[in-house]
């Protein structure tokens, strides 16, 4: 879903990758269950609906027991599937602000012979400045868990995210499990994941490509290990097997050359004992142009190709119909009958092909399916219809119901039970990384959100996805800013990444939207954060490349009919307006330390407070609502700074040592003052914190069970409902939490 960050990609040097267990067990409780705060207060936490809008990269059925599934996404966590109530329940949200690169899930394993157990490889990225992996066990279905610290690191968000399961419970001992890695090769362990060290006799090298074990399956008693280090144009293998656990060997006859140089996934048909192996010329999700789909009967070696579709050919307008193949799944109950789906295949979009006679022939489900994406409505990305969808990686087939069929996308589940009608199957499971929110002070809506992927949405109801979808006029990709006139509502302004423009404002609080008439000309290359003044006249709009390379900003007074530059704006810092003054905004220079105020509605800017934190890390510049000039500057690993004088001077808050991001909402009953949200660190713990009295004291509002990883963004409460916080996740969407009363 998410582009990984740049940087070098870490090899590990050695083989060896012994690790040690910890005691730790983490308790997951269900969304939506009060749990008790560490002083006794108690919130109930749950997402604002929106469903799914990330890539679920792994969907799988337990074997042996009817309406057990689990699904993994690329950095929101895994969920287990309740088919009683029709909905997925999170199982890594007790992971928190130092295990933030565990949301990703790179694999989830199941044992057959002991329904209880699950399994899940977990780490976010194999890069340097990223933490290594680890795997939870449980006996419980994922209700309680046990943690292994890798010395390796995984990579659920990078290249080759969708491939298949590489964790598998071994077919012969429940107590032998094997984990593909990236860099590292293949280990085991022998103790139901509690040790792990390399596996010996693994012929296959790593390289720098960072793919290493594509998948692992089951075949009979043997194990097969798809590798996308390999070379398939030059005949080096990239699938091997091993009958004992012991010896590996490399499969004899597989296919060779473009179409099948990266094995992506592979499933085994028992009834038959063939196994079917798809291909592409790349890892994917994205980069794939060529790939095929192969299968072996294991009783004699022999390969055949079985290729629905050859990619290379012309769509009806002359485009070039490239693509790989990703999900495959066999039908445990029908000989013969599997499903698998195409993969980057952008100019006839990607479909899921079934065959009942082992792939001599194919039948495209896309081509006479019906979409009812009323659960979901952002699905219609704008257009009057869904389309079947993008990066179909994750496929599967239920056990007991041979069409009740499932594949991921890069944002959402689709699900039938027909072959025919299908619909999202996505309750419960949130995966939105959110960068923007905003609770109006008054109108319809609560909650006005900005996301990567899916933009800006307009929250009527919080319990439902927003029935307008993602914000039109323009469609636009993530956000980059979203601001609401503190004096008049009504006014609110977005900015994003788009094809037909990245400004656009709406005024009647978000609910319909009009491009800008116009925009600088940097806006289409680094759109930025957006602010408009109390009253709405004036905009400014800074603007940062996704690389970081920082531009000048730029002001508009007739709602972006033209644009003039602001010279004496710090170049990429973030607009501040003052929510009761029109003619004032702030900005904080990260590079100085200064704070930089402007008492012309945004056309100059002159320095006040310097010597303050600066450097590369983490700020946040936040005005109390209704007050003129009372600043709040957070700053990670430094604390919390505030200033009632317009930024004239500041004061550091004693009370927290590390702050990152901070918010307000409506006081407490006989306060004065708006109840203060942050997240930070007042003691040893980073953790979600409510303040009543200006910050002299706080109460933790979350608990050990609700973490959610990475939650430095924004926090914003609600100023009509006392007690009520939003809080943006990177991957486990939009939480609020609610005092229990």
């Amino acid at each position: 879903m998410r582009t990984p960050r740049l940087s070098r990609r870490a090899v590990l040097a050695g083989s060896a990758a012994t690790v040690a267990a910890t005691a730790v067990s983490g308790v997951v409780s269900p969304v939506a269950v009060a749990a008790p705060a560490a002083d006794g207060s108690a919130y109930r936490w749950r997402n604002v609906v929106v469903g799914g809008t990330g890539f679920v990269t792994g969907v799988l059925f337990h074997p042996s027991v009817r309406g057990l599934a689990y699904a993994r996404t690329d950095i929101g966590g895994a969920y287990r599937w309740d088919d009683r109530a029709g909905r997925w329940t999170p199982l890594t949200d007790h992971l928190g602000w130092d295990d933030w690169n565990l949301l990703g899930v790179e694999a989830i394993a199941v044992d057959p012979a002991h329904p209880g157990r699950v399994y899940l490889a977990l780490g976010t990225y194999a890069q340097s400045w990223a933490g290594n992996g680890a795997v939870l066990r449980s006996e419980d279905r994922g209700a309680t868990w046990s943690r292994a610290d890798l010395d390796v690191k995984l990579g659920a968000n990078e290249d080759g995210r969708g491939a298949g399961e590489r964790l598998l419970v071994d077919p012969r001992d429940s107590d032998t499990l094997w984990l593909g890695a990236r860099h590292d090769g293949l280990l085991k362990s022998t103790d139901r994941g509690a040790t792990w060290a390399a596996a010996s006799g693994f012929p296959a090298k790593p390289s720098a490509s960072g793919q290493g074990v594509m998948f692992l399956v089951a075949v009979g008693r043997a194990v097969y290990a798809g590798w996308g280090d390999g070379d398939g144009t030059s005949g080096t293998a990239n699938l091997y097997r091993t009958a004992d656990g012991t010896a590996w060997e490399a499969v004899p006859g597989q296919p060779s050359g473009t179409a099948a140089k990266v094995p992506i996934r592979a499933a085994y048909d028992t009834h038959t004992r063939e196994l079917y192996v798809t291909y592409a010329n790349a890892p994917g999700p994205n980069g794939q142009s060529d790939g095929s789909v192969h299968k072996l009967r294991t009783a004699t070696g022999k390969w055949a190709d079985v290729t629905p579709v050859k990619p290379g050919g012309t769509t009806d307008d002359g485009s070039a119909d490239t693509f790989g193949y990703g999900g495959v799944a066999v039908d445990a109950r029908r000989p013969g009958t599997l499903a698998v789906s195409t993969n980057n295949r952008w100019a006839d979009v990607d479909t899921v092909y079934r065959t009942t006679n082992g792939g001599r022939t194919w039948t495209s489900l896309k081509d006479a399916a019906v979409f009812d994406v009323s659960e979901t409505p952002y699905l219609k990305w704008g257009d009057d219809k869904p389309k079947f969808g993008w990066w179909i990686q994750a496929l599967a087939v239920d056990p007991y119901d041979s069409k009740h069929l499932v594949y991921g996308t890069g944002a959402t589940l689709y699900g039938t039970r027909d072959l025919k009608r299908w619909a999202p199957q996505i309750r419960g499971l949130e995966e939105a990384s959110v960068v923007q929110l905003v609770s109006p002070p008054a109108g319809e809506a609560h909650l006005l959100s900005g996301s990567r992927d899916i933009g800006v949405m307009y929250h009527e109801r919080l319990t439902a996805s927003p029935a307008r979808g993602m914000a039109t006029n323009p469609v636009s990709g993530s956000a980059t800013g979203l601001a609401q006139a503190a004096a008049r509502p009504s006014y609110v302004v977005r900015a994003g990444w788009g094809d037909n423009g990245n400004g656009a404002y709406s005024n009647d609080g978000g609910q319909t939207w009009a491009p800008f008439e116009a925009q600088p000309d940097i806006a289409k290359d680094a759109p930025g954060p957006i602010a408009t003044n109390a009253d709405g006249s004036a905009l400014l709009w800074s603007f940062v490349h996704w690389d970081g390379t920082k531009y000048a900003a730029h002001r508009s007074a007739d709602n972006g009919t033209t644009w003039s530059e602001i010279s004496s704006f710090p170049k990429g810092a973030t607009p501040v307006a003052d929510p009761a003054d029109p003619a004032l905004f702030y900005a904080y220079d990260t590079d100085t330390g200064t704070l930089l105020a402007s008492t012309d509605s945004g056309r100059s800017f002159t320095a006040r407070a310097g010597g303050l934190p600066s450097g590369d890390a983490q700020f946040k510049l936040v005005a109390a609502p209704g007050r003129s000039g009372d600043l709040w500057l957070s700053v990670k690993w430094n604390g919390l700074y505030r200033s009632t004088d317009g930024g004239v001077s500041f004061s550091k808050v004693a009370s927290c040592w590390a702050s990152y991001t901070l918010g307000f909402g409506r006081a407490a009953d006989g306060a004065d003052y708006p109840a203060i949200y942050q997240v930070g660190s007042t003691d040893t713990i980073t953790a979600v914190y409510r303040s009543d009295d200006e910050a002299k004291t706080w109460t933790r509002i979350n608990d050990d069970a609700h973490q959610w990883g990475w939650t430095g963004e924004v926090i914003v409460g609600d100023p009509r409902v006392y007690g009520r916080v939003y809080l943006a996740t990177n991957g486990r969407g939009i939480q609020y939490g609610e005092p229990v009363r």
